[in-house]
């Protein structure tokens, strides 16, 4: 089973990357006359928003999803171990997590393969859908800006946004020129697990030619906890003389450390680039105190866009990832099981000429990966997916008060599983499926300051292959999971609607949003305790598994989503801003009428923002109910606040500027167990904590 996949990822790099490059190549020739105008002094992030381009392929202002974004000095303070917790609180926004190296966000409620995670629009690929320990192999430290799309992006992204869309965006491929050498050098240090992480990045470029080189180190030390990891619930039945670990987590500590070079040919109308990033990773599983997990990703990307062109079409856009990625999970030295994931993905985005009233592009999809779980833990085949899809946006302006949205995709998937002689998938078969998506959407302006906006739309996804193949042991859920060869698409209507608000530094958004499913595929625990091997065993039993399989219900999600910002207070270099977050999803088995695992509760948070000059302060509540709506193998947890303050300061030292900042996170020491980790009741959230970091940009 490992000499395919290798044959595959040779045959990938032979053809598909060869092929891209002469795409960008063509697209560079074709406008290589064209003289790039002078640059001006680039614009910081943290002074000016950027357009917002995941849901938005038309370029223009107007957003018809409900949408958030993290860049600039905030997202610096914010940044955390996992791309979850830096997203964390955000509207609409939790996380998993399974240990502090390990968090993929989930959006109203929704996780796993209902959100997309993309790099640059694109995606790379990984294990972190099909286990709750597998980490996201990105870090924080390299990404300059972070879009996040709630409800469902299936349109442009596919099936699999069927619950929104989560986009990072770094400038590995300079898509603007570059005149001179610039860069930046970012340092941190912090105290509840001895953390230490640090990333430098050097651009230059002649104003055409242009390159980019980054690379970021992070390494942990355990977790320090205020009580015990163990929960109350939890430790009354635990066995008597179960060890119950105090003051921190055991085997939480890790090392992860990475880099990317990358180039680009920038023009008056375009750019074309290509770039590579490498990641490796190496942490405990906070469930298994002998058990250390060891990543390694590798990914080339390659981009080009086109404005201003001739013809029925105006601009074209073109982007392309290849990603190979391993990791190990290893028991006491000795390797149990290998995940490997290899594939490729590729965007066209074609935008037509203004018809007036309509603004609109087209696009194409093609994809194609294979995922294989060889040892201890190969609870699947080898799978290959492969995806190709059709997509078209149109935007109307009605009136000028009046703007709607209407949009189409079409997808066909395969999954094709080759089980290499391992009996438990010799009855495996391919899937086929076709998967529309239809959406609209209308913005209706009330005067300058007040809108409303309301979006409805038709989504269907393919399952993925652990719903339809498992047959294996999950030891990071405690499961013996057991997929459903037969299982039906997944079909939601969606609904939201929305008042906003702008004016000024003053914003704010109210709304709600229902999401109805049928064959919404979760698993069901069917009662029967067994081994590794599926075999019945007594309860008491030493590393008894739940039996789970994949079922197809209904179900619906519903909830309140409200965020603003309003400046209090204005004097020359003075401002003072209040904030609010507020969330809440409520996600129920229509069939039985009982709660879905891991959602979390009713969640605010209320802050306040100053600035004075070169000085910043923040200061943060949060606050989260008790969930006691968990499924009936579930324990409930309870509610907690924590108290936050992040002070930062700009100066200059020379040339460079720098930027000094110190955060503090839950300086009351409460005890935090998210209602959305699989492991709530052996592994809390981390203890009082004090962050420093400085940031030079030259």
């Amino acid at each position: 089973m490992i000499r395919r996949p290798l044959a595959n990822a040779a045959l990938a790099r032979r053809t598909l990357v060869p092929l891209s490059m002469l795409l960008l190549t063509t697209l560079a020739r074709a406008q290589s006359d064209t003289t790039p105008p002078a640059l001006a002094h680039p614009v910081s992030d943290t002074d000016l928003a950027p357009v917002f381009v995941t849901d938005n392929p038309l370029g223009s202002g107007t957003l018809f999803s409900p949408t958030s974004s993290l860049y600039g000095d905030a997202l610096i303070t914010r940044r955390a171990d996992s791309i979850g917790e830096t997203l964390n609180g955000l509207p609409g926004v939790s996380t998993t997590t399974y240990g502090p190296m390990v968090g993929r966000p989930i959006i109203r409620g929704m996780d796993g393969d209902r959100i997309r995670l993309l790099q640059n629009g694109v995606a790379s690929y990984d294990a972190s859908t099909l286990s709750y320990d597998h980490a996201v192999p990105e870090d924080m430290l390299s990404v300059e800006r972070v879009e996040i799309v709630r409800g469902p992006a299936a349109l442009l992204y596919g099936g699999n946004a069927i619950g929104g869309v989560v986009n990072t965006i770094d400038n590995r491929i300079p898509r603007e020129g570059i005149k001179g050498v610039s860069g930046q050098v970012d340092v941190s240090y912090g105290d509840t697990n001895n953390a230490r992480a640090g990333a430098a990045m050097v651009e230059s470029g002649t104003g055409q030619f242009n390159f980019h080189v980054d690379a970021f180190d992070r390494e942990t030390s355990k977790l320090r906890i205020p009580g015990f990891a163990h929960s109350d619930r939890q430790r009354a039945a635990d066995e008597p003389d179960a060890d119950e670990p105090y003051g921190s987590i055991p085997n939480s500590d890790g090392r992860w450390h990475g880099g990317a070079v990358g180039t680009s040919y920038t023009w008056a109308d375009g750019y074309a680039g290509i770039s590579y990033n490498g990641y490796e990773a190496n942490y405990g599983s906070v469930a298994e105190d002998d058990v250390r997990l060891r990543m390694h990703q590798d990914h080339v990307a390659a981009s080009s866009e086109i404005r201003n062109l001739s013809g029925p079409f105006r601009q074209l856009k073109f982007d392309f990832g290849y990603t190979d990625y391993e990791h190990k999970e290893i028991d006491n030295g000795v390797t149990g099981t290998m995940f490997r994931n290899h594939g490729y993905e590729a965007r066209i985005e074609a935008r037509h000429k203004r018809i007036d009233p309509l603004d609109g592009a087209t696009g194409v999809q093609f994809s194609q990966n294979t995922f294989s779980a060889l040892g201890d833990e190969a609870l699947v085949p080898t799978s290959q997916t492969t995806n190709i899809a059709l997509f078209g946006l149109e935007e109307w302006d009605m009136t000028d008060a009046i703007k709607l949205s209407l949009g189409a995709r079409y997808e066909h998937v395969k999954i094709d599983p080759t089980a290499g002689g391992n009996e438990k998938f010799a009855d495996a078969m391919s899937r086929d499926f076709n998967a529309g998506s239809v959406s609209a959407g209308a913005t209706f302006k009330l005067n300058t300051a007040w809108s409303v906006v309301g979006n409805v739309a038709y989504t269907e996804r393919a399952p993925i292959y652990y719903e339809l193949f498992s047959n294996g042991p999950h030891d990071a859920t405690g499961q013996y999971l057991i997929g459903n060869q037969n299982a039906q698409k997944e079909k939601a209507v969606s609904m939201d609607l929305s008042l906003r608000f702008a004016s000024g530094p003053n914003k704010g958004s109210a709304g709600v949003f229902y999401n109805c499913f049928r064959h919404y595929l979760t698993e069901f625990n069917t009662g029967r305790l067994v081994d590794d091997d599926d075999q019945p065993v007594p309860a008491g039993t030493d590393d008894a598994l739940n039996e789970a399989v994949y079922r197809g219900v209904r179900a619906e999600f519903y909830g309140v989503e409200l965020d603003g910002t309003y400046r209090v207070f204005e004097s020359g270099a003075q401002r003072l801003d209040v904030e609010m977050v507020a969330n809440y999803t409520h996600a129920r088995n229509i069939d039985t009428g009982g709660a879905l695992p891991r959602i979390s509760p009713l969640h605010t948070t209320l802050a306040l923002d100053y600035a004075y000059g070169p000085y910043g302060a923040r200061a943060e509540m949060v606050h989260a109910w008790a969930q006691h709506r968990v499924p009936e193998d579930d324990l409930p947890t309870g509610s907690y606040t924590t108290l936050g303050l992040t002070l930062t300061y700009k100066f200059h030292a020379g040339a460079p500027n720098w930027l000094a900042y110190i955060r503090g996170q839950n300086l009351t020491n409460q005890e935090v167990r998210y209602a959305s980790s699989v492991v709530r009741d052996i592994a809390p959230q981390g203890g009082r904590s004090v962050m420093v970091g400085l940031l030079t940009v030259f």
